[in-house]
């Protein structure tokens, strides 16, 4: 795709706002989507078309694309970039602002999300498929590479934080390859990477994820406490009941929030629930 001859024929101008920053690269392209697995009986959601470079390349694997652009000035790019791309169905609208209701209106009971996300909702955008669209299979998303390691860190890393274990709780997460600033046009002041998420939702099945999220968000309130201390300041527990909580999950009553796995929050998580402490 000719992408420069396509913007300065129609006229587009960068929104910084936007955090637009285009793949051009075919092989890249080719490579997102690939990593992603789709086939023909796929349908995948996009947020943040930009140009219609991935979107382009992800119609050619998938039965059915759903793109979320908000900047309505790139409308005649990706008229010219889609064109004859029949499978392709783009929504001006903020995705964040989309109902679960209307995502399975538009995508259906399953589909996976696809994109190269602008780097000022990454988090807010991962979450929000995560936690409230249900029908989220799979997650492939670009991102700038300190928040691809921090959603794919280990327990007891300094990357490792509350999306981590908000992940972790219904998926497994990898990094799958890099991409260089100078990969994008414009190009970005940092590297990024492609993250592959398996949304896995029987991974705990019996666990309370309004109330999990509630203890994770706890624990991360201030890193430098314990975790003990964090659960007294951000949730609302006495000293004696949260070192009795803690104790039945470690051995180390000074514990740090940053060392928990999501199997060990989920444990915290059945105790406090229980409210036998």
């Amino acid at each position: 795709m000719r992408i420069n001859e396509i913007l300065k024929k129609t006229g587009f101008r960068f929104n910084k706002r936007f955090g637009q920053n285009f793949i051009t690269d075919d092989a890249i392209l080719c490579k997102i989507a690939d990593g992603a697995g789709i086939t023909k009986e796929d349908t995948v959601v996009e947020v943040g078309c930009g140009a219609g470079t991935l979107t382009s390349a992800l119609s050619d694997r998938a039965g059915k694309v759903i793109g979320f652009e908000i900047d309505r000035s790139l409308k005649p790019v990706l008229s010219e970039t889609l064109a004859g791309k029949d499978n392709v169905s783009i929504v001006f609208k903020d995705a964040m602002k989309t109902s679960e209701e209307e995502m399975e209106e538009l995508a259906g009971k399953k589909f996976s999300l696809v994109a190269n996300l602008p780097y000022y909702i990454t988090t807010p955008i991962i979450m929000k498929f995560t936690e409230d669209f249900k029908g989220t299979e799979k997650i492939v998303v670009t991102v700038q590479e300190e928040v691809a390691d921090r959603l794919c860190a280990e327990a007891g890393t300094p990357e490792y934080g509350a999306i981590t274990a908000g992940i972790n709780v219904v998926g497994n997460a990898e990094k799958i390859f890099r991409i260089d600033r100078k990969d994008f046009f414009p190009s970005p002041n940092v590297d990024s990477a492609v993250v592959r998420i398996t949304i896995d939702r029987n991974k705990f099945p019996s666990v309370d994820l309004s109330l999990y999220r509630a203890v994770v968000k706890a624990a991360f309130g201030n890193r430098r406490k314990t975790l003990v201390n964090n659960l007294v300041m951000n949730f609302g527990l006495s000293r004696e009941a949260a070192e009795k909580a803690v104790r039945e999950v470690s051995d180390d009553p000074s514990v740090r929030g940053e060392t928990f796995s999501a199997a060990d929050f989920v444990r915290l998580t059945e105790i406090l629930g229980r409210g036998t402490f």
